[in-house]
């Protein structure tokens, strides 16, 4: 009979990446909520939640997985209407349990497919299968589509996004958790699954046009925004857009590392968002340095060659990857490059020290993770291809839009991004036709007004 608990490399990686994030967050919230009336409930919830989330990963049958899955989103349900007289609050919660629904239903039609196909409901044995074949059933192809449709509802990718962004009204230890932890599971998901997602190109192929525009999206809706928390939910969905992006292209230890980086960058920086003021004063008083065009392309040429350096110590997996860190690399580098000058010369060779830092940590957990999540080939070299230049004209149109925003183009892409593209208003609309919400506020404020006049 098949276990139906099981433990690998990939699992054990993920359960370390959980009790780190429960312990930071559970000292965090204890001490946030001390003094809250409701501060039983909350911690009571967030335990449900991190329990469920334990059980959906050690789940190795398809059902106790299905079901690990709804009790994650149930008892994060609870954490969202934590202050359930906030209408924003509310109304998120609203969104986040119709996409979460349907995301059940599509998972529980996804699972049974994969049941007739292989004819167990033990997922090891179908990933086994799955990875010694050279083809898959209709079934399977079926399947597969539904759980790339899972992992991007799960991801909040465009356009249902929306919820993400107003559940910014829930307490600061929720959005550490959703954005550290539970918006993960849509790709860990596919990791567990990557076997199917390698055999499935049209399952690949929707998952790659979809979440690259997501994250070219999300990343140039991000630069309007002005608020903390709103400005890192919208990079938590370009990011997710960004990890599923890889694993489509077949770059699971990237994906895998960029995953265990994001949540622990995204637990921080929620959880710090508190002294955003503090830094911000901090930063008018220090010396402030607005980069050029000369600073953009010494960045841009030192990162090139420090990244073909890396390359010929441990090569890159495609021209993707290659193009995204050294963009990514190039963004990091630009504050130091930018305070250089004829004076201070040697800040040239702290950047440089630090971008070769940089890229020997990732190096370093690319080469740890590749046996735990190891990488294939890419989908195809056109895909590959087509990636590195919608890659490269994000980095182009993230430009125009800091230096040259006044001009009429660059502007009216600013006004539009800066109204989020009107797709949260779309797909608000159309939640609210399908599922109805009723607004209790009205009702509270009522009962408020007769308890005073009573009094």
């Amino acid at each position: 009979m098949d276990s139906l608990l099981t433990i690998n490399a990939l699992k054990l990686v993920l359960l370390a990446l959980v009790a780190l994030l429960a312990v930071v967050i559970w000292r965090y919230s204890a001490t946030a909520l001390a003094g809250e009336r409701d501060k039983l409930r909350f911690m009571r919830a967030l335990a449900l939640t991190l329990t469920a989330t334990v059980f959906t990963l050690l789940s190795n049958h398809l059902l106790l997985f299905w079901l690990g899955w709804c009790w994650i989103s149930l008892s994060l349900q609870q954490l969202l209407l934590f202050y359930p007289e906030r209408p924003r609050a509310r109304l998120a919660a609203h969104k986040k349990a119709l996409s979460a629904r349907a995301g059940e239903i599509l998972l529980a039609l996804a699972f049974t497919l994969l049941y007739l196909e292989f004819g167990t409901a033990d997922i090891s044995s179908i990933t086994s299968q799955a990875s010694i074949q050279q083809s898959i059933g209709l079934y399977a192809h079926i399947a597969t589509v539904l759980l790339v449709l899972v992992a991007l509802i799960k991801c909040a990718q465009l356009p249902l996004h929306g919820w993400l962004i107003q559940i910014v009204e829930a307490p600061t230890p929720v959005s550490a958790l959703l954005h550290a932890g539970i918006i993960n599971l849509g790709g860990i998901l596919l990791l567990l699954f990557s076997p199917l997602l390698k055999l499935s190109a049209p399952a690949a192929t929707l998952l790659l046009v979809t979440a690259l525009t997501s994250t070219v999206l999300a990343a140039l809706i991000m630069t309007t925004r002005i608020s903390i928390k709103v400005r890192l939910a919208w990079s938590t969905i370009a990011q997710m857009g960004l990890m599923l992006v890889e694993i489509a292209l077949g770059l699971y230890t990237l994906a895998l590392l960029h995953l265990l980086a994001h949540s622990c960058y995204k637990a921080y920086a929620f959880l710090h968002s508190g002294n955003a003021v503090n830094h911000y004063l901090a930063a008018q008083l220090a010396e402030q340095t607005e980069p050029d065009v000369r600073h953009w392309l010494l960045a841009l040429l030192m990162t090139s060659g420090l990244v073909l350096l890396t390359h010929q110590i441990q090569p890159l997996s495609g021209l993707s990857s290659a193009v995204l860190l050294v963009l990514a690399v190039t963004v990091l580098l630009m504050p130091s490059l930018a305070r250089a000058d004829s004076r201070r010369p040697w800040r040239v060779m702290l950047a440089m020290a630090y971008g070769i830092g940089l890229l020997a940590l990732y190096s370093s957990g690319k080469f740890i993770l590749q046996s735990i999540a190891p990488t294939t080939s890419v989908l195809s070299p056109l895909a590959d291809l087509f990636t590195s230049l919608v890659f490269a004209g994000l980095f182009v149109m993230a430009v125009l839009l800091r230096y040259h925003s006044r001009q009429r183009f660059v502007n009216r892409v600013f006004i539009w991004l800066n109204a989020g593209g009107y797709l949260d208003e779309w797909a608000t609309r159309c939640t609210l036709k399908i599922w109805p919400y009723q607004n209790k506020t009205a009702d509270i404020a009522s009962n408020l007004s007769q308890a005073e006049s009573l009094k």
